[in-house]
């Protein structure tokens, strides 16, 4: 059963994860309102996921000797603000500052989050306890983002940013109640914090962070024209397949969770295998509608299956500055679901089909397992300590 701390961490990762992904079904009516293109519109989400990249890191040094009680409940202080700019705003520049300002808790808030989770439970549980909070992201892609696109197309696309507002508060109600008001963190100063951007392993694991994500966007931006073009699908139905998507990511985060708490490096090489496998199949099943719909199903198991491991590799690798860490595997998943999407896009520049996307991600997995193999076997080598269980 979910704990209170936890309830609070996953409600305040639903409401980030709403006014993340829901501007991508809002987009037509942002853009008809602020009189601008739809493309313009489209650096909405640009601009939101540089805003994460970059921004994330340097929030995160400024917390770095801050209560993370303090400095979770700023954070969602800063992602209320951020999101009644959001459904105030006169023009598009506005709106885009808007953005970058919500983005700037985006990151810190997870990697101090995820940090914070882990702390909650015993050693054997942290994946979980990991999993448990991301889960709040992933719902926001089941129910947040659905209930929030549809809200917007009826009141307008102001009404949704201040509904993200509302759970922005119940997420401090939430976490100013049940966070304990003495959190145990591990004393850091700013030189050691800096310290994690030298660190060869704490980098192979943003890499690995990075590459899985830019194989997850560079097919699943693209999700809508193959569902409607190869496989058939109406509009109607694709939204349905992305409903299901999103429950297997929910699942996939659970599944993560629990299995990297069992084994930690075997679980994670295991999950890249079986989503290049998956993949793989997916060039071949998107023509068939039922086929292509248990596919994408086992793909969002897959994709966000390998995120808990992730995240708790790379606290265990930056042991003496976790939460920069942390907060900088959030800005990598963040770069690789804009450079995905990007090398996705030069596929079908170059003139290729849609069917080809999949192996772009399949090539991005493999990139990641081949590091992450490398990274295993670099550490083996200089004795780094890795968790009981691997």
């Amino acid at each position: 059963m979910m704990s209170l701390p936890l309830f609070a961490l996953a409600v305040a990762a639903f409401g980030i994860g709403t006014t993340e992904f829901v501007i991508m079904g809002l987009l037509p009516n942002v853009a008809r309102d602020l009189g601008v293109s739809i493309p313009a519109a489209g650096m909405l989400v640009t601009g939101y996921a540089l805003g994460v990249t970059i921004g994330a890191p340097i929030v995160a040094i400024v917390t770095a000797n801050m209560p993370r009680r303090t400095a979770l409940l700023s954070l969602m202080g800063l992602f209320i603000v951020g999101n009644i700019l959001c459904a105030l705003s006169p023009n598009y520049t506005v709106l885009m500052v808007a953005r970058v300002v919500t983005a700037f808790c985006h990151g810190a808030f997870f990697g101090i989050g995820s940090v914070v989770a882990a702390g909650l439970v015993a050693p054997n549980r942290r994946a979980q306890a990991i999993a448990l909070m991301f889960a709040g992201l992933t719902l926001a892609n089941v129910l947040g983002v659905p209930f929030g696109t549809a809200l917007g197309q009826l009141l307008g696309w102001r009404s949704t940013f201040w509904a993200v507002t509302v759970i922005g508060v119940l997420a401090v109600i939430a976490l100013a109640a049940w966070l304990p008001k003495q959190i145990v963190m591990q004393k850091s100063s700013l030189l050691q914090e800096f310290k994690v951007l030298a660190d060869r392993q704490v980098l192979m694991v943003l890499a690995i962070s990075a590459l899985a994500s830019a194989s997850l966007f560079s097919v699943f931006t693209y999700i809508t024209p193959i569902l409607e073009d190869v496989t058939g699908l109406t509009p109607h139905a694709v939204t349905l397949v992305l409903l299901i998507f999103g429950v297997g990511l929910t699942v996939g985060s659970a599944l993560g969770g629990k299995l990297a708490d069992w084994r930690l490096l075997p679980s994670l090489i295991a999950f890249l295998i079986a989503l290049a496998i998956v993949l793989t199949v997916f060039s071949v099943t998107m023509h068939t509608p039922v086929a292509a719909v248990v596919t994408i199903f086992v793909w969002g198991v897959l994709a966000f299956a390998i995120v808990p491991p992730l995240q708790v590799l790379v606290v265990d690798r930056a042991s003496e500055a976790p939460n920069l860490a942390a907060t900088l595997n959030q800005g990598a998943f963040n770069l690789g679901n804009a450079t995905g999407a990007w090398f996705g896009g030069l596929a079908i520049g170059a003139g290729f089909q849609l069917t080809v996307l999949p192996y772009v991600g399949v090539l991005m997995v493999l990139l990641a397992l081949g590091l992450t193999l490398w990274s295993a076997s670099v550490g083996r080598a200089s004795g780094l300590a890795m968790t009981a269980s691997d």
